[in-house]
């Protein structure tokens, strides 16, 4: 209930003396330990009466209590309302008059719903609010599913861009205009809902010379949705600009900005990138969906031995623990989750971020600004004189932030941070190529975790399979060695959009510092001897071979462990 609303609610109880502060403040950490709503865990813990809650921040939003559940919408509404407008803003309609139309909402905070549907639905728009779940069943009974990724039919009438003017000459009041039309803001609301319902990573926009693509990235794969015309591909693209505050005349220079919106009543961050391209700006956004993310150690899915080693180093007053793999393996969402973990009250935790991916509560976060001198290095260093207990650094790119970060680790603070390497043992070669001196990485350095995200097998198609013997023989197995094995693979049905998968899994791979590792450091061993040692001595489990532990439990595919590891 009244989810992403949590300070809201919490400064209004407290400001009106509804709550006593010190049970507001058990209840908040008892929500965020839980990753439940403030309002949820007040209600459940009888601190206030649900009705009395509803009540009162009726009276704060100006948005007045449903007292009566609509039984159907009548017609004259319903054709007012779309179904992509209605399942983008989460809204019902209630009815509608000469006067407006009345729309029923689950989230009385969003008060931009009605300066949007004013706008784009050209009616007074008068908003009421009912439980969030009697307004979502609602919403799927008048509205039933989603389309399932297709945009929809748009009206042929719009100005097109590329017959009205040349590109060049289009002026930012033309663009402005277009990115304004109701059609494209109704087309982008309803790519952006859709991304969200279907758990998309990256959203695409991509102008080719005969056709607009968009894609989205689901589980690490791209699908093509339904392509618009393709004259809509700089109205839309401008609509995007708009909306994420960049500048729309700029369509020679790549711009970042990042757009916050609320899709059915949930607080959804979007990351947007510009490229100029030979046939227009690619766009792509970045799904940053909180409520989607479990910033838990416990629910990574790590062994449980890995998890309770790298809690112990997290733990830890100093040193410096490593997260690596490519981009999109989930590097951040792990030292997020560390970063909860040991966030109490007594410490100061400071993260510097390119940029700040997910806000976390009582937490100093820092974006990156180079054009400013705001680097990573430059902003760690500035972090020494604020007093922390636990730094986190996004990345190390350069021997600058690298030493400034391990003779932190060494000073009295703990220090997270990732680098892109291929497995863990290839974290300590690479700080020694970045210049680092080997002793610091030895006495600082305890702990790196090298993990990847592999697709898992769709449980609802979910069958037995026989891989071929060139699978087999890429990851040095033989036929006879996996006789009394039973392999899987999805056969594609509706529920994973016939890609045979659903979801991802991590596989990880944890190299802790011993004595044998730290010598083996302090003599520039290569990475094969040092990832060798750690097989033997801790008995430390290579990428491959977890990959194929999940691959023998019927997790996932060999096709996928072959492909990420």
């Amino acid at each position: 209930m009244f989810a992403n609303h949590d300070q809201e609610i919490y400064d209004y109880l407290d400001a009106h003396r509804l709550v006593r502060r010190a049970d507001l403040d058990a209840v908040r950490k008892k929500a965020q330990g839980a990753g439940r709503p403030l309002a949820d865990v007040l209600v459940a813990e009888g601190i206030i009466q649900e009705e009395v809650l509803r009540e009162r921040l009726s009276e704060y939003s100006g948005c007045k209590i449903s007292s009566e559940l609509p039984a159907s919408p009548s017609q004259q509404s319903i054709a007012e309302l779309p179904p992509n407008l209605a399942r983008a803003y989460g809204v019902v309609p209630v009815g509608a008059d000469a006067d407006g139309i009345e729309l029923l909402t689950g989230d009385p905070f969003n008060l931009q719903t009605v300066d949007d549907l004013t706008f784009v639905l050209g009616r007074d728009v008068r908003l009421s609010f009912a439980p969030p779940d009697q307004v979502a069943g609602l919403l799927q009974r008048f509205y039933g599913e989603a389309s399932g990724g297709r945009t929809e039919e748009l009206p042929v009438a719009m100005t097109d861009p590329e017959t009205a003017r040349a590109d060049g000459e289009l002026s930012s009041d033309d663009l402005a205009a277009m990115a304004s039309q109701a059609p494209v803001i109704r087309l982008v609301n309803d790519v952006l809902g859709q991304a969200v319902r279907d758990k998309a990573s990256d959203i695409h926009f991509e102008p080719f010379e005969h056709e607009f693509k968009i894609r989205y990235r689901i589980d690490g794969t791209l699908h093509d949705l339904t392509p618009p015309p393709r004259h809509l591909a700089l109205p839309v693209i401008s609509r995007l600009k708009v909306i994420a505050n960049l500048n729309i005349a700029e369509r020679r220079l790549p711009q970042d900005g990042r757009i916050r919106i609320t899709l059915a009543g949930r607080a959804v961050d979007l990351r947007v990138s510009t490229l100029p391209t030979q046939f227009g700006e690619s766009v792509v956004l970045r799904v940053l969906d909180s409520s989607a993310v479990q910033l838990d150690i416990a629910q990574l899915g790590l062994p449980l031995r890995v998890e309770q080693e790298l809690r112990e180093v997290i733990r830890r007053p100093n040193g410096i623990f490593l997260v690596t793999g490519p981009t999109g393996s989930g590097k951040t969402t792990t030292l997020y989750s560390a970063l909860r973990g040991i966030n109490r009250p007594d410490l100061k935790l400071l993260t510097v971020e390119d940029p700040v991916e997910y806000e976390i509560e009582g937490i100093m976060q820092v974006p990156i600004n180079p054009p400013a001198g705001l680097t990573f290095a430059s902003a760690l260093r500035s972090f020494l004189r604020q007093d922390p207990d636990v730094v986190m650094v996004g990345e190390i790119r350069d021997l600058e932030t690298a030493q400034i970060a391990l003779q932190a680790s060494l000073t009295g603070h703990l220090v997270l941070s990732t680098l892109h390497t291929s497995d863990a043992a290839g974290a300590i070669t690479r700080l020694i190529d970045l210049g680092v001196e080997p002793f610091l990485i030895s006495s600082s350095l305890q702990g790196v975790l090298a993990q990847r995200l592999v697709r898992r097998i769709c449980p609802h198609c979910r069958t037995a399979s026989e891989p071929s013997p060139e699978l087999l023989a890429e990851c040095r197995l033989t036929p006879d060695s996996v006789a009394d094995r039973t392999f899987f693979h999805g056969e594609g049905c509706k529920q994973c959009n016939y890609t045979g998968y659903r979801g991802r899994m991590g596989i990880f791979e944890w190299l802790r510092m011993t004595d044998d590792i730290r010598r083996f450091i302090g003599e520039k061993a290569p990475r094969h001897r040092i990832q060798l040692k750690a097989v033997e001595q801790q008995g430390m489990r290579t990428l491959r071979a977890e990959g194929l532990r999940a691959v023998f439990e019927g997790f996932t595919t060999i096709e996928e462990i072959i492909k990420y590891t």
